[in-house]
């Protein structure tokens, strides 16, 4: 069965909560969208969202590698060529790991919904549910507690929190926390390269009574040799991020001495599914914990990877939230969540639906 079209568009999907981190605020959310589509009628859908901070591209740069003449390889293709396909992808985009995503998704959701598979079924599911951590960006004390008091309302009970500006403010935060909130509250902290070596171990120091789950990349993405020369007891909470962008990172972050106990995938940084399960992998023979992370992006790429992360044993950690604040999306469903818990459905493919308005465009 071979693919007979392709459609490639841009939708500003809006932010009900814009936030911000330590190196930028964001304030609005557009996305990317891939549509390909078989002889038969089946079509499966992909979306791209980047962080040009961490890998140097832009919407604009995803959209001008997605035009007709980068993509029209795939016309006439069988999609039984799947992984042939996913390989090309993968070689033909080497720069724009949001647009190699996008084409990675649909190509995904196109297979397993013309073989009649949920994704994650096809990619060997392990793992039913797990939770999600929601994010609360850097503010002050008491904007703090009160939107950790909203999310534990909506049945949330992971928070992860934003840092990186202030060291002595963050370790407040922390403490301010856990006299409100104790056990009740899983909290994960972010602090996107904000802190040196100094900042990062007495935040450690001055928070390890209170539980915190991880500390995501919390000095430069560069800096592997020293996150290596770290003490264990650090580096075992330590969530790779920004330096985890392709299975090469994953082997220089695991090949002794280890630098961090945790790698947080995200498919925006990788290039889609295809390349993130290969991270996946060397996580699993190096005994690396695994954290599914995101941007604010699409229903369609949030569910893809769910569908990849509940694939692995070693998945411990999700932080899916990306698409829960948008205005508006392209799609419609992709996955359940319940109280905080998410899981795929039993609809083929990633479980997406193009919403009518945007078939009908």
């Amino acid at each position: 069965m071979k693919i007979s079209k392709i459609k490639v568009w841009i939708k500003d999907l809006g932010n009900k909560r814009p936030y911000t981190i330590a190196f930028k605020t964001v304030n609005d959310v557009a996305s990317a969208f891939v549509y390909l589509e078989l002889e038969n009628g089946i079509y499966g859908m992909g979306s791209g969202n980047p962080s040009q901070q961490v890998v140097g591209e832009s919407l604009e740069d995803t959209m001008a590698a997605l035009d007709e003449e980068n993509t029209s390889f795939l016309i006439g293709r069988n999609i039984n060529e799947f992984y042939t396909l996913l390989k090309e992808v993968q070689q033909k985009f080497p720069k724009t790991p949001a647009a190699r995503a996008a084409l990675d998704i649909a190509l995904h959701d196109l297979f397993t919904k013309y073989l009649r598979v949920p994704l994650g079924v096809f990619l060997g599911q392990e793992i039913l549910s797990l939770p999600t951590s929601v994010t609360i960006g850097i503010k002050n004390v008491e904007e703090t507690l009160e939107e950790a008091m909203e999310y534990k309302g909506l049945g949330f009970r992971i928070l992860k929190v934003k840092t990186g500006h202030d060291v002595d403010m963050d370790i407040e935060r922390m403490a301010r926390l856990y006299e409100n909130f104790g056990s009740s509250m899983l909290v994960r902290v972010d602090a996107n390269q904000g802190y040196s070596q100094e900042d990062l171990i007495k935040f450690y120091e001055k928070t390890k009574s209170f539980g915190i789950e991880l500390i995501e990349q919390p000095i430069p993405m560069r800096e592997t040799e020293l996150m290596k020369s770290l003490p264990d007891e650090v580096k075992d909470l330590i969530a790779a991020d920004e330096s985890l962008q392709s299975p090469r990172d994953a082997f220089a972050l695991a090949n002794a001495p280890y630098a961090c106990g945790i790698f947080n995938i995200k498919l925006m940084k990788s290039g889609g599914i295809f390349p993130a399960r290969q991270i996946a992998q060397v996580a699993e023979v190096s005994g690396t914990d695994l954290m599914w992370g995101c941007n604010d992006e699409s229903a369609t790429s949030i569910s893809a990877a769910l569908h990849t992360a509940l694939s692995f044993k070693n998945t411990k950690y999700l932080d899916l939230d990306g698409s829960l604040d948008l205005v508006v999306d392209a799609v419609k469903g992709g996955f359940i969540i319940e109280d905080g818990y998410m899981r795929i459905t039993d609809a083929p493919g990633l479980g997406v639906d193009l919403l009518p308005e945007e078939s009908n465009s």
